[in-house]
């Protein structure tokens, strides 16, 4: 799978689909509420716990890591910087970023800041004595391709986007490095478990070097999901060359880590995943069942039977329900074998069904952004959480285009389907009330009119274009409509200077769909990229 997916899957120790998050936008990246992450849980077994750059799990409470177990947060917005809910025109470098809630600036290349921040947590806790786990998380090396010259100058004989691709993973690697050095330093390396692995397979890098696999990042095949973990404890002998082949999954670290941090966890708590202890201790006998594991890459509104599935065994793979692979003989994934194995591919497409027809009654559970909590009075929402058909506005390159507006005219375009506004955000209202609904096509923060455009931010060092060099598009909005559970409640006037319109609504408790729109004099719509909602309020 790709980014929150796998993110899913490693903090709860769940199938991703599970859990909710089948997809990185469209409402489908925020972590369900009944899920234990494992900061929470190695929160309750003692540890301090610290969060440090890609969450990607949800932006709203109750969904942020903050009220997910961690301690410490220090992170951007969304699935990687400068999507739609970073603060706005951020970029790899000199960003701004939330701390503990906050919003803090910071200078330098992010994954440097994302590692610094880490590195102050770590220092802390092992001063005071204190068991931590420090959760470092990079939103490189995703695109935009941007790094620091001197890394992209190590493979100037590249072309310009593999130069950068490989330059963000050189800066990891030395990030990395200084982190085990520094752990020396601190005379804690022996005591401290340390975990490197990744969330799926090669992006950009896949044409240079894919070590023969097929496929890259978002693939069904062995190259959009087979990676590398990498584990060292000195203390428990997890410090020799050793090496296992055995199939593992994302699910795996979780009760995994919980095993070794001391095990407690609730009694109804059931896993999807198992401890892989065995194999990684040198000295102890492999102690794993023979299981077949499942990875999928839906990335649509809602789950599709089969679509981009791998059904796994140690020797076998079984893509899309049709093609069977004997990966001890053929790890290149080249030669369909089904037509010579029936018996396995019944085996396979039959514990699939079970897998399927244990998680499908959930995908209808849809995770929603709280109003009118305590706790989150004032609550902030990006477009890219609107429910929908096809790619919501995920970053801000796309909201400065203006994404979905279709510039139409004539007297039949009020009644055109197609300039109909149709995506929503999913909210639960806590408290029944009166709430006020501040539309705006622009971030609170740029204090910009609706119908105005923007100019284009400043160029990012790299390969290609930051999110915010884009210039942002003006859009010709005479009114905004407050349309709540597919009813147009209310009709305001958006004036030329106007930066936000507010309405004020009553909600009763509990689910509702939530879509204020921005109307052109055609008729034609476009959703209100940004809206904040305060309540309740006093009317």
């Amino acid at each position: 799978p790709t980014c929150s997916p796998t993110r899913a899957a490693l903090m709860t120790g769940h199938w991703t689909d599970r859990t909710g998050v089948w997809h990185t936008i469209n409402g489908r990246s925020m972590l369900r509420e009944n899920e234990v992450t494992l900061g929470q849980l190695l929160k309750d077994n003692g540890y301090v716990t610290g969060m440090f750059g890609k969450w990607h799990l949800g932006d709203n409470f109750p969904y942020r890591p903050e009220e997910r177990g961690f301690d410490e947060v220090y992170r951007h917005g969304g699935g990687g910087v400068g999507q739609t809910p970073d603060l706005w025109d951020n970029a790899y470098f000199d960003g701004n970023y939330f701390h503990n809630g906050d919003v803090e600036p910071a200078q330098g290349f992010c994954t440097d800041v994302f590692f610094q921040q880490a590195w102050q947590f770590m220092k802390k806790q092992a001063h005071s004595g204190k068991p931590f786990f420090a959760y470092i998380s990079t939103n490189a090396p995703h695109g935009p391709l941007h790094c620091p010259q001197k890394y992209m100058e190590q493979y100037r004989e590249q072309p310009p986007a593999i130069a950068a691709f490989y330059g963000m993973i050189t800066n990891i690697d030395d990030n990395v490095g200084q982190t085990r050095k520094l752990l020396d330093d601190l005379s804690i390396a022996r005591d401290t478990l340390f975990i490197y692995t990744t969330d799926n397979g090669t992006a950009t890098g896949h044409t240079v070097f894919n070590a023969g696999m097929r496929g890259k990042k978002g693939s069904e095949y062995e190259g959009g999901h087979r990676v590398p973990l990498i584990a060292h404890w000195p203390a428990a002998g997890w410090d020799q060359k050793h090496a296992s082949d055995r199939l593992c999954h994302a699910v795996d670290l979780v009760p995994t880590l919980v095993e070794i941090a001391g095990g407690r966890k609730p009694a109804t708590l059931k896993w999807d995943g198992v401890s892989i202890t065995s194999l990684l201790d040198p000295k102890a006998e492999p102690d794993l069942p023979e299981r077949m594991l499942v990875t999928d890459s839906q990335r649509v509104r809602d789950p599709i039977k089969w679509k981009q599935t791998a059904v796994m065994s140690q020797r076998w793979r079984l893509v899309n329900g049709t093609e069977l692979f004997d990966i001890e003989a053929d790890p290149g994934q080249q030669k369909n074998v089904a037509t010579a194995h029936p018996e396995q591919v019944a085996s396979m497409r039959a514990f699939y069904d079970r897998w399927w027809a244990e998680l499908e009654p959930t995908f209808s559970q849809t995770t929603e952004i709280y109003l009118g909590h305590p706790d989150a009075a004032i609550v902030s929402l990006t477009c890219h959480d609107w429910i929908g058909e096809g790619l919501s506005p995920w970053n801000q390159q796309m909201v400065r285009s203006a994404a979905g507006y279709r510039q139409r005219s004539g007297a039949n375009a009020a009644g055109d389907s197609s300039q109909r506004h149709d995506w929503h955000w999913a909210v639960k209202v806590i408290t029944a009330g009166d709430y006020v609904f501040e539309a705006r096509r622009w971030p609170a923060e740029t204090d910009h009119a609706i119908v105005e455009g923007l100019p284009a931010g400043n160029a990012v060092p790299g390969a290609t274009r930051a999110f915010r060099e884009t210039p942002g598009k003006p859009v010709p909005v005479t009114s905004a409509v407050l349309r709540i559970d597919g009813r147009d409640v209310s009709q305001l006037p958006v004036a030329a200077g106007d930066t936000a319109v507010k309405f004020t609504a009553t909600l009763s408790a509990g689910t509702h769909a939530l879509a204020p729109v921005f109307v052109m004099e055609s008729g034609s719509e476009v959703g209100a990229y940004y809206c904040v909602v305060e309540g309740p309020v006093e009317r």
